[in-house]
């Protein structure tokens, strides 16, 4: 059993539940959610999503519970995070605002809201590489991806900009695919590996 802790001081909590557990079902694994608010769980956990919401406020919430140290062994473990829109934010190297305490676990440079206000969210069919289909990717108050470095891989791009990437053990998109019935995201941050080692 597949053990995956949904980081839930924000954000879109049982959405990311519902998606992982649908990709595990396409691999016939079973998923066992903890939905994280507090310190002493992560270490527990096998994968780990960083949904959206407000990333001043989740960056400050990960500090003040201590789930943001916890955060950064996990990924230091190589173990897997996906992080979605403003869990993006958080888990960048720099998010070009000094209102959010980034986890400096993706390398990579964000601008927040890039895309707009809420009134200016879209959904958009987006090319990921190894997808056969686009992917339809809703972005709401988005940011963009500004900067990578050299180890990142850009996953998806829109409007010549990067959406989607990964760093190590890290997959990280400026949209959100938990809104979706497409749990495609999901399989490639937390079972294509796992499919390959088996």
């Amino acid at each position: 059993m597949l053990r995956a802790g949904v980081v839930a001081v924000q954000g879109d909590v049982s959405e990311h539940a519902a998606a992982i557990r649908r990709a595990g079902a396409a691999h016939d694994e079973e998923v066992d959610v903890t939905k994280i608010r507090q310190s002493g769980s992560v270490a527990d956990c096998d994968v780990l999503l960083l949904p959206g919401g407000e990333s001043t406020a989740i960056s400050r919430l990960l500090a003040r519970e201590g789930i943001d140290t916890e955060i950064k062994n996990h990924v230091e473990a190589g173990k897997p995070v996906l992080a979605t829109c403003a869990g993006l934010i958080v888990a960048s190297r720099d998010a070009n605002d000094d209102r959010v305490e980034t986890l400096d676990l993706l390398d990579a440079t964000v601008n927040r809201n890039a895309f707009g206000r809420q009134v200016d969210s879209f959904e958009a069919p987006l090319d990921v590489t190894s997808f056969d289909e686009p992917f339809p990717a809703v972005f709401i108050r988005a940011p963009v991806i500004d900067e990578v470095g050299d180890g990142v891989e850009v996953l998806a791009e829109w409007d010549g900009r990067p959406v989607a990437v990964r760093d190590g053990p890290i997959v990280g998109t400026a949209f959100h695919p938990e809104l979706t019935a497409d749990s495609r995201i999901h399989d490639l941050a937390f079972f294509e590996e796992r499919a390959v080692e088996v």
